[in-house]
């Protein structure tokens, strides 16, 4: 290899350590002041049941091997989700949580020198990092509808473009591309241009994936995450599913390939694939929950987007009082914005409980 593209690639594996550093910094940060003991958090689309009893239990279980590295454990976590996704291990790639392995996407597009677009509002937290490695971002606004605006984004993309994100469920306002008009999108725009595919909230209500194109177009790459229906946001398990060359090209982007979930965090994955009966069980409360939540704006005439995810997005316009204040004043946090001047919030669906506890609360301060 010549000494300077030995001396380019090193400085981006560099980079990659600021930048999984600075995916976080913006992260939403709960006041841990307010009583943790009967706060609660609605405000990072966490699953309130998780982790699985089995998930517990091996990661408990796995404390005592942890001073090894598990080489054979990680094979075997690649192995398993192929099969649940129906590819084979070789089409993916771990991280610790998606986030990670969207940094580690994003870094191979700036590799190629270019710009990156991406919907407005959507999940952001990649973004900043993105930029310091010089991929600045092109925002293209929802429609009307709250939709990613499949349209206005090929539109946006010009011959410096090296990377389209689009977030299916999106995140914040929990709407679905029609599965037509996502097929045709990548088709068009996966033929040169890499398509980044967060996939995080598929699970909720089986939107489909577009994960079955990954063979035919190496340019896509789909993001899924341990963190939602199964539970272990904090664990910290995510993985992409891609062509086996995307696979070996991000690899190249990882200062340890895979090696980011932990030997206790592999073991609770490996179980919470097998625990299909508590994912089945965390899917029918979140739409318990969410329609508790739907009946009560309902009832308060706040106008609500139906979610395929674990939050909803409502538009707090017609409403008198400051809803994250009188939330906050109640013990609930995570009522926000991610619009500027915008009255749409976002809240997380939490159990039935703390979903009763919400409306009663808004009904209250109506």
């Amino acid at each position: 290899m010549q000494r300077r593209q030995l001396l380019k690639q090193s400085a981006f594996v560099i980079a990659s350590f600021s930048l999984s550093r600075e995916l976080f910094a913006n992260a939403p940060v709960t006041n841990l002041n307010v009583n943790s003991s009967t706060l609660i958090r609605l405000g990072s689309n966490e699953n309130p049941h998780g982790p699985s009893t089995l998930a517990k239990q091996a990661m408990i279980d796995a404390v005592g091997i942890s001073n090894r590295y598990q080489w054979d454990m990680n094979a075997l976590l690649k192995t398993e989700i192929a099969k649940m996704t129906g590819h084979t291990k070789d089409h993916v790639a771990l991280g610790a949580g998606s986030s990670e392995l969207l940094g580690v996407v994003s870094l191979w597009a700036a590799y190629k020198k270019g710009n990156v677009v991406a919907s407005e509002p959507t999940f952001k937290l990649w973004m900043p990092a993105a930029r310091r490695m010089g991929l600045p971002t092109k925002l293209v606004p929802l429609t009307s509808t709250k939709h990613n605006d499949l349209n206005g984004l090929m539109n946006a993309m010009d011959q410096e473009t090296k990377m389209v994100y689009l977030c299916n469920p999106n995140n914040p306002t929990g709407t679905v591309s029609p599965t037509s008009d996502l097929e045709n999108f990548i088709k068009k725009v996966a033929s040169t241009t890499i398509v980044l595919l967060d996939e995080a909230y598929t699970d909720y209500y089986d939107t489909p994936s577009m994960s079955k194109m990954i063979d035919a177009y190496p340019n896509l790459v789909i993001a899924k995450t341990f963190s939602k229906t199964f539970g272990m946001a904090g664990a910290r398990v995510g993985y992409v599913l891609a062509h086996p060359n995307t696979i070996k090209a991000l690899n190249e982007f990882q200062a340890w390939a895979n090696a980011g979930p932990s030997a206790v965090s592999m073991q609770g994955a490996l179980a919470a694939i097998k625990d299909k009966e508590f994912v089945t069980y965390c899917k029918q409360e979140n739409i318990k929950a969410k329609d508790i939540l739907y009946q009560g704006f309902d009832a308060l005439g706040i106008k609500h987007i139906k979610s395929f995810t674990s939050f909803v997005y409502f538009d707090t316009a017609t409403y008198k009082k400051d809803v994250p204040a009188l939330l906050l004043a109640n013990q609930i946090t995570g009522a926000r914005s991610f619009e500027e001047n915008s009255s749409w919030l976002r809240i997380s669906i939490g159990t039935v409980a703390e979903m009763e506890k919400v409306v009663a609360v808004l009904k209250l301060g109506a």
